[in-house]
């Protein structure tokens, strides 16, 4: 861009069109009566209408344009993201491989329009900064000391997954003194300057001034990461945030993730602490005579029948399960390469969800050839529940009652571990057929399994209390099992490591899921390390800048339809 032959060159906005679908940026002349900088957000003429957009660059105009062919922006409609977050946007459009601004831009905007964004709100001085890292929290320990530790050293910016937790962080942090905005509802008040801005997992976008911490509470927790393309993380963005803004980065967690494990290294607070976890009831199915049949275990029963209980009954299983197990010596059959469950092909062979590998229907401990499957569901179990209790029991559903009316209604829940989301004040957590989490085709199913527990355990209370979760499984000496009872998170990730780094696995490389009509056209077309499977493709790259780009260079065959998964966390 220069000068074209005024003492003063008018100026010239990049507009990013807030349209679905528009991944292309515009040049538009800036009247002088506008005052617009990056992150503004206007309203531009576009294909003879009006359209809203945000300004993520300005300067002169490009020599190779002429000036006459822009068209002015019409208005200046609200304060947007600033220009610190706008540069942001063009680093996570890398990182998770679109390419377009636009996603990142919306979760940096307020919800409505804003003119203004006030004074300044703060109460403490900033001090002596807090170290970046992990910091274990078990399940049945307050977090919260951890942010208020934080905000006494400047604008801090809280995470958490949960909007119920948000509310009452706020709530509890007001208590304290300091000035807080909840965002996206106090977006204005955040832009302004407070002690501290909470809020869901797009807070990690918010404004926060002068910024001096962000603390991401639960890391661990699924919700943090964006369902739909990009799928976008609020750990990996508040990390590359913190460190452009020379602020710390405190990921808070009860289970941390291997992700926010390896990038602490050694800045992690870890002290395994037995008491701050769940009292943990592990029942052998392998001892059960009845185990064929039924998934109601005499310690269950015993549970149900007390009417001085609240429980919870857990199956991840709305269909049939993959689980077989042996009906000579009860052993469940696991791949013999990768450790995971195996279910059955119509060839009557094992075949491994996760890696596979098949071989014959024969029991790898002794050799028999008859198993049996375990295949009850919710609704079926519901019926077998009310028949041992001895009182209601009610299915927990998506056409259920609300939260409040569903904990009202009865005294046992059966259900998906949604129940965990929906049900409070409970006594005992039950996981019905835990194998199914354990032993799971997933990378990450020993670290999921562990979060289930984690969550029970904030529903029952501490171990004191009387609170328990019981779990029935025919490896009772799983790992997963033996980190809760020991309230040791890091030690399971510890043995866990080695494996994922062997296999090249997250972290420590990066992994990309394709799904859709022309996946495996396009991933052939990436030019990464790729693999098939049932109509998707599994694309690999060394780190997540080189798998971010290849995968927005790549162009989408014809016709297709697809979704791409960056860093999927059931794969």
């Amino acid at each position: 861009m220069s000068e074209a032959g005024a003492a003063s060159p008018p100026q010239v906005a990049r507009v990013v069109p807030d349209v679905t679908g528009l991944d292309k940026q515009f040049d538009y002349l800036v009247p002088d009566a506008l005052d617009v900088v990056v992150g503004t957000r206007v309203r531009v003429p576009l294909h003879g209408r009006r359209v809203g957009g945000w300004v993520v660059a300005l300067g002169p105009p490009d020599p190779d344009v002429p000036v006459e062919r822009l068209v002015p922006i019409a208005a200046v409609s609200s304060v947007g993201p600033s220009a610190d977050l706008v540069d942001l946007a063009r680093w996570a459009a890398v990182r998770w491989g679109v390419g377009r601004l636009r996603p990142f831009l919306v979760s940096a905007s307020p919800a409505s329009m804003v003119k203004l964004t006030g004074r300044p709100r703060r109460t403490v001085v900033p001090g002596a900064r807090v170290e970046s890292g992990v910091e274990v929290v078990p399940p049945l320990v307050d977090p919260l000391p951890v942010v208020s530790r934080a905000a006494a050293t400047g604008p801090t910016l809280v995470v958490h997954p949960s909007p119920a937790a948000v509310r009452a962080i706020a709530n509890r942090l007001r208590r304290q003194g300091l000035t807080v905005a909840v965002v996206p509802d106090e977006w204005s008040a955040a832009a302004a300057g407070v002690d501290v801005v909470v809020g869901g997992r797009s807070a990690v976008w918010a404004p926060c001034p002068g910024l001096g911490a962000i603390v991401v509470l639960d890391e661990h927790d699924e919700s943090l990461q964006e369902e739909r393309t990009p799928t976008w993380h609020a750990r990996d963005v508040a990390i590359e945030r913190a460190q452009r803004a020379g602020a710390a980065c405190i990921l808070v967690s009860p289970c941390p993730s291997g992700h926010a494990l390896v990038w602490a290294g050694e800045r992690r607070v870890d002290e395994p602490s037995p008491a701050g976890w769940p009292n943990l009831e592990v029942v052998d199915r392998g001892t059960d005579e009845l185990w064929s049949r039924s998934l109601v275990s005499s310690e269950l029963i015993a549970v149900l029948r007390d009417p001085s209980l609240r429980v919870a009954c857990v199956l991840n299983t709305k269909g049939r399960a993959r689980l077989l197990a042996c009906r000579a010596c009860r052993a469940v059959q696991r791949c013999v390469e990768c450790g995971s469950v195996v279910g059955q092909d119509d060839a009557r062979r094992f075949v491994c969800g996760r890696c596979a590998a098949h071989r014959p229907q024969v029991c790898a401990g002794c050799g028999a050839t008859a198993m049996s499957s375990v295949r009850p569901g919710v609704t079926r179990l519901r019926d077998e529940l009310e028949a041992a209790a001895a009182r209601r029991v009610v299915a927990v559903t998506g056409e259920s009652e609300t939260d409040r009316e569903l904990s009202a209604s009865a005294d046992v829940f059966i259900g998906t571990e949604a129940v965990l989301h929906r049900v409070r004040s409970l006594d005992v957590v039950a996981f019905l057929e835990f194998d199914s989490e354990l032993l799971a085709p997933r990378y990450r199913a020993a670290e999921q399994a562990l979060a289930l527990l984690a969550r029970a355990g904030r529903l029952v209370g501490p171990r004191e209390g009387g609170g328990r979760v019981l779990v029935q499984t025919f490896v009772p000496d799983h790992p997963v099992l033996a980190a809760a009872t020991l309230g040791d998170p890091c030690g399971l990730w510890e043995q866990q490591a080695p494996g994922r780094r062997l296999l090249g696995l997250p972290p420590f490389r990066a992994l990309a899921e394709i799904d859709g009509t022309g996946a495996e056209e396009f991933a052939r077309s990436t030019g990464l390390e790729t693999a098939l499977r049932d109509g998707s493709a599994l694309v690999r790259a060394d780190d997540w800048i080189t798998l971010g780009t290849a995968l927005s260079a790549t162009e989408r065959p014809r016709g297709s339809r697809l979704r791409v998964a960056v860093d999927p966390p059931r794969a």
